[in-house]
């Protein structure tokens, strides 16, 4: 299991048992051996789904809704003890929107552009969302 709080893999294991569904969600279920070239033989989460869905925006408005969270956060779980970015409660509004910024140019954007997007033609079902996250095209893979 992954803890938001901590902001790391914690040692909690969960099981499920043969369910009719299972969603899976993360920013890189979709690479598969396109990525790593080098290993032909990688077993990927990938070659295990039967659906894939990609929801998808322009990446400004990925980073708006980003900076929009993480000053949410601050309010928020941000503020629990043991919280990984509880120091971030501490800066200014402004300071905080700075932050995220940096946070989002340093780190989540680059992911976003080198490992995420790259995935997007693999998914079966892609989602366009819009600025004010409704859902503006579908597109679905025969």
């Amino acid at each position: 299991m992954y803890s938001h709080l901590t902001y790391d893999i914690t040692e909690e294991v969960k099981v499920v048992d043969q369910p009719d569904v299972l969603i899976i969600e993360g920013l890189n279920v979709l690479q598969s051996g396109m990525d790593y070239p080098h290993e032909p033989h990688r077993v990927f989460l990938s070659d295990y789904l039967d659906f894939s869905l990609f929801v998808d925006a322009q990446p400004e408005l990925i980073q708006k809704w980003y900076v929009e969270r993480f000053l949410k956060f601050r309010q928020g779980a941000f503020t629990k003890p043991g919280s990984y970015f509880n120091h971030y409660t501490q800066l200014t509004e402004q300071q905080a929107i700075e932050k995220a910024k940096s946070i989002w140019l340093s780190i989540n954007g680059i992911n976003l552009e080198q490992n995420i997007l790259p995935t997007r033609d693999r998914a079966q079902l892609v989602l366009k969302k819009g600025s004010n996250h409704t859902v503006e095209e579908v597109l679905l893979r025969k």
